[in-house]
């Protein structure tokens, strides 16, 4: 067989395989596995090159900030921070139609700066937003509809897994994959806003809601006492990062003993829930270590049957522009996202198309960024869309079906693929920061 079918072949397989619902990285790892085998008939080489994939993987001093930064986003959910900044949006968007949802969308973006899960996102604001939003008479599709779009700011403003698993599969800096990430998190969340706006204006029936004309703005003490942690958070990672002093690795760490400080002062937490955080944050960070070691084997097969020269040589021969690998990249995305999760998307998907990448001179941070956006319109549409899961669980509320999710949800993934589009359009935007 040649590379190209080999490669073919691979992809189709792991996705079947994870559509019968095998464990994402044992389906990565068993397909390489099989396919070095066969293409070699070495049994021996097969178990070799997955003890290296092992080791160059899981020990990789930066996948340090994995832990950290996963321990981090726990704590700052166990402090209560999330709340806290909804009630402050909350109070300043409250007069303005939409207001509800806008105060949501910027919460989010702001909660998604110290906690990088989409997950934990729309498991906080579907207890939080989507309660006060129905109580003020908007409708419940728009009220789930921007808690699941909202929360895959999770996964784009840093720190964020998803840039962390790219970064590896690409071979950058977790630390200008992450300050990549601020201005395209920032222009989504804005998008957000403007189009609540907008559907408020000339969809108000989708909208629904009433401003609250006796609503008393929030004393500034408060406010301060609401934000002031978040800031001092926000100012500690990703201040250190952006000025040099500290690496991801550091900045995850003292962002994580700052979050615990915050939370012992809070009395949020006991040694039980301490013990508690401790033992999820091993739960995501071995899940997390096991998908970058299947895929580093997975990377390994595909330089192993040549598809990357195969590849470059396909481009050579057919002259295909920028243009045209971009619209397929992205057909590709959406469609397997509507499959697979995130991860799984972006470690299928991005081996392949690096090879075509970098002959063209194309700044691969600022194809993480598109990657990691592309694939986060998976996690809005169906018949995977784990947001939408997540907040329909989150809610146990028959009167909100998981359609109405869905269905709330599609006008913001629309959004999402307007802004990719803009990315995609004006690479600036993602390398802004680090110019």
């Amino acid at each position: 067989m040649t590379p190209l079918e080999i490669g073919s072949i691979s992809v189709l397989a792991i996705v079947s395989l994870i559509y019968l619902g095998v464990y994402i990285p044992i389906a990565l790892g068993v397909v390489s596995f099989v396919s070095i085998w066969l293409m070699r008939d070495n049994f021996t080489l097969a178990m070799n090159l997955l003890k290296i994939a092992v080791g160059d993987s899981a020990m990789e001093y930066t996948f340090a900030t994995v832990p950290l930064f996963s321990f981090m986003g726990l704590i700052v959910s166990k402090a209560g921070m999330g709340s806290d900044i909804y009630d402050v949006m909350s109070s300043g968007f409250r007069r303005v139609k939409g207001g509800i949802g806008m105060a949501t969308v910027g919460a989010n973006a702001a909660f998604a700066a110290v906690t990088g899960s989409s997950i934990a996102s729309a498991s906080v604001f579907s207890k939080v937003a989507v309660p006060q939003m129905i109580n003020n008479g908007y409708n419940p599709r728009f009220a789930v509809g921007v808690v699941a779009g909202s929360s895959v700011l999770g996964m784009i403003i840093p720190p964020s897994a998803m840039l962390i698993i790219y970064s590896f599969v690409a071979e950058q800096s977790v630390g200008d994959m992450f300050l990549a990430g601020v201005v395209p998190g920032l222009l989504l969340a804005f998008a957000y806003i403007v189009s609540i706006w907008a559907m408020g204006r000339f969809w108000p029936s989708f909208v629904g809601g009433r401003p609250a004309s006796d609503y008393e703005f929030m004393p500034w003490s408060e406010i301060a006492s609401k934000t002031l942690p978040m800031i001092a958070l926000v100012a500690t990672v990703m201040g250190g990062i952006y000025t040099g002093w500290m690496t991801p690795v550091e900045a995850g760490a003292a962002g994580s003993l700052l979050g615990l400080l915050i939370a012992v002062l809070r009395r949020k937490i006991d040694l039980k829930g301490f013990w508690e955080t401790l033992i999820e944050t091993g739960h995501i960070t071995a899940a997390i270590l096991f998908l970058i070691t299947a895929a580093s084997m997975y990377s390994r097969m595909l330089g192993l049957a040549g598809l990357p020269n195969e590849l470059a040589d396909i481009l050579a021969e057919s002259r295909i522009g920028f243009f045209e690998i971009m619209v397929l990249y992205v057909l590709l995305m959406l469609f397997l996202g509507t499959l697979l999760d995130t991860a799984s998307v972006i470690l299928i998907v991005v081996p392949l198309f690096l090879p075509l990448v970098e002959p063209m001179g194309l700044s691969l941070i600022w194809f993480g960024i598109i990657t990691v956006v592309g694939a986060e319109i998976g996690l809005l549409t169906p018949p995977l869309g784990i947001s939408c899961f997540v907040i329909k669980a989150t809610l146990n509320d028959d009167k909100i079906t998981l359609k109405d999710v869905f269905m709330g949800a599609l006008p913001f993934a629309a959004v999402m693929l307007v802004v990719l589009i803009i990315l995609i359009r004006f690479p600036a935007l993602s390398l802004a920061i680090l110019n």
